[in-house]
């Protein structure tokens, strides 16, 4: 027979079941050598910028052999994956955001492109070779020479031609 005592002692044990058992084991508290090697963070002064180098006629035959599948040959790519072109629309109703329009520091481009891509197997390029994709992207929105090798000193002293549109970063970062 239904009552409404076995409508509360019911839950109460259900309870008792799950205050009792055991914790589950998701993994362990990570050691510092696991915590600096995921702090990859670069900031617009360059702080945080890796050794390596790279010059645009050095990153071209990586950009082919890694890039061009989604961005195209010359960058023009498609509507969202657009890296070059776009100059002086960034004020109309049909802005063109790319590297070259757009963004305002390219250690940020450096940064992106060394966490996010390539899309299908992010991480995966050396240090290098972002160097050298950086400096091709630059090179192809006419922003550094062929032949301007780009590294942790140099790199965060490109001037963007759309930086002033941005607010500046002058705070300093904990």
């Amino acid at each position: 027979m239904y009552t409404y005592k076995n409508f509360f002692v019911i839950p109460l044990l259900l309870i008792g079941q799950f205050a009792l058992s055991q914790a589950p084991n998701l993994g362990e508290t990570p050691s510092q050598e696991m915590l600096s090697s995921w702090d990859t963070t670069i900031d617009p002064l360059g702080r945080g910028l890796p050794d390596g180098s790279g010059t645009a006629e050095e990153g071209q035959p990586v950009f082919l052999m890694k890039c061009a599948a989604c961005h195209g040959v010359e960058g023009e790519g498609l509507i969202n994956d657009r890296l070059v072109g776009g100059h002086g629309t960034i004020g109309s109703d049909r802005a063109v955001k790319t590297v070259g329009s757009y963004w305002p520091y390219a250690t940020t481009l450096y940064d992106y492109i060394r966490r996010a891509m390539p899309y299908i197997n992010p991480h995966s390029l050396s240090d290098q070779e972002v160097y050298q994709l950086t400096a091709y992207i630059l090179y192809m929105n006419e922003i550094i020479e062929a032949d301007e090798r780009l590294d942790k000193n140099n790199l965060a002293n490109i001037e963007m031609p759309n930086r002033l549109n941005f607010f500046s970063y002058e705070y300093e970062l904990p």
